[in-house]
């Protein structure tokens, strides 16, 4: 499919979102951010991957293999979520009140975890102003597919080598985000009949000052893991690039059952976030690993609103939302709808809303209201 330039899609499509309401006062108290419960959240997941880093190496050390291969599957397990899931709050700059801090997380857990906040930047920007409007954000391109493959739940229990990139934003396994990374790092990406390859080379296109940047992250991660992967050779400390460089793509079970149902079998091109996006209750814990983006459709319409509160937020505006799912409903609902798209591909399911729900936009809320905190680069601010 041809899609036309994005400069041109950002001067002609204007989507008129829909967003619940809620007392400015309110608004605005759920906006604020805050040091505190930054350095929880961020602070928190960096103790939690430090602990399980530790006990890998401890058990290594002295060869207590049964150990050292679950300890290894719990900081691949907790890991996992720093590829995407940490980077993509921080990049919005909502998790501290100190921007440093928010600057200095985003790269510290980009660079651990192979994931470019420069690309994901420009991608994310569209992603949130035009969500699920192929035209304009084909950072998750509909229909996805719920994937229970033997082969893939293989990977993503033990370490995820062989998947590759397809139609939401991402790198694949490690091969393949060694690869891309490579390409990356020389100014390449790879064939454009991949979806997220086009969707790359539209950005880029669109953006060559991230591009840029971009390219000179990737060296950077190249020569970071390369140093470790020396280093290791150097010291025979060989489990040091599995603490440091490999454990993201270990145990990526969780993060992948929690993470697809963000858009899922839903509707695109549609100007209501209850339609295109789905919202999960899960455990405390599991949802601070998640960064609390199991409140999806909350964050998808006040994307300003630091992670911490997305759960008050739910609460003052539950009566017009759809009723959360079960992580095993909303599997469920995705697994039968891909069914049915097999038959019928242009099948989307239409989330029901609650007899309280408001359907008719207000009139236009305030730009804070609009805000995607401090994620858009220059070029789209």
């Amino acid at each position: 499919m041809t899609y036309l330039p994005l400069s041109q899609v950002r001067d002609e499509m204007n989507v008129q979102w829909y967003r619940s309401r809620m007392a400015p006062e309110r608004f605005r108290a759920l906006s604020k951010r805050s040091d505190r419960q930054g350095w929880i959240q961020a602070g928190g997941h960096l103790a939690l991957l430090t602990v399980t880093g530790g006990a890998v190496f401890y058990f290594w050390s002295i060869a207590h293999w049964p150990a050292f291969f679950v300890a290894l599957f719990a900081h691949g397990t907790f890991g996992s979520f720093l590829s995407g899931t940490a980077p993509h709050e921080l990049g919005h700059g909502t998790v501290f009140q100190t921007k440093r801090l928010n600057k200095v997380f985003l790269y510290l857990f980009s660079l651990l975890s192979w994931w470019n906040p420069f690309d994901y930047a420009s991608s994310h920007t569209y992603h949130h102003r035009y969500t699920l409007h192929p035209e304009a954000d084909r950072e998750n391109l509909l229909p996805l597919h719920p994937n229970v493959g033997r082969t893939f739940l293989l990977q993503l229990f033990t370490i995820n080598l062989f998947t590759t990139p397809g139609r939401t934003f991402g790198k694949g396994g490690l091969i393949s985000t060694i690869w891309v990374t490579c390409l990356d790092a020389i100014g390449r990406v790879g064939p454009s009949d991949i979806p997220s390859n086009e969707w790359l080379n539209a950005l880029h296109a669109d953006q060559p000052l991230e591009r840029r940047k971009s390219m000179w992250w990737s060296r950077a991660q190249l020569a970071f893991h390369g140093s470790v992967l020396l280093l290791a050779i150097a010291t025979g400390l060989w489990v040091l690039p599995l603490i440091f460089t490999v454990f993201s793509f270990i145990a990526n079970w969780l993060s992948y059952f929690v993470a697809l149902p963000q858009h899922c079998g839903l509707r695109d091109n549609v100007a209501d976030f209850r339609k295109s996006v789905r919202s999960i209750r899960l455990p405390r814990f599991v949802e601070f690993l998640y960064w609390h983006m199991n409140w999806h459709t909350e964050h998808h319409m006040y994307a300003g609103v630091p992670c911490y509160h997305l759960r008050a937020l739910h609460e003052e505006v539950k009566d017009d939302m759809p009723e959360p799912r079960s992580l095993r409903g909303a599997w469920r609902e995705m697994l039968e709808t891909w069914e049915r798209q097999k038959v019928d591909p242009s099948y989307q399911f239409d989330t029901p809303l609650p007899a309280t729900a408001k359907t008719t936009r207000d009139a236009r809320g305030s730009e804070a209201e609009d805000s995607i905190g401090d994620l858009a680069p220059k070029g789209l601010a």
